[in-house]
């Protein structure tokens, strides 16, 4: 009696905890969902830095995709904290009127940037 007692009480709290795990996954989901919403409408464009491997002249360069087109942007203030590669980041920027220091990005100044 004793032995069916601890397995049903086993069983119970497996059950409980597989359920509980599933809800956190999608309440954290809806909230990143929730989030990035929030952050697009603020301003805000979702981006990775990118670090150049090349002779290229832009040491860092920030890779988004905006309207189902992918595009590079050299920001010319960033700073050292987000100079990190991969690095994902919620960023505003202003488009520059200048000479591109490098083939396939469009100088930018960032006004604010967070990372994700």
């Amino acid at each position: 009696m004793t032995f069916l007692k601890i397995t049903v009480l086993a069983l119970t709290f497996a059950v409980a905890s597989c359920c509980s795990s599933s809800k956190t996954q999608k309440n954290d989901a809806m909230e990143n969902t929730a989030n990035a919403q929030t952050m697009v409408a603020n301003g805000f464009t979702q981006g990775t830095i990118v670090a150049s491997s090349g002779e290229s002249g832009c040491p860092y360069i920030i890779s988004s995709e905006i309207d189902g087109n992918q595009v590079m942007y050299d920001p010319i203030n960033l700073e050292e904290a987000y100079k990190k590669d991969g690095m994902s980041v919620w960023y505003k920027f202003r488009p520059l009127r200048m000479m591109n220091r490098c083939e396939n990005a469009n100088p930018v100044e960032i006004s604010e940037m967070k990372e994700m």
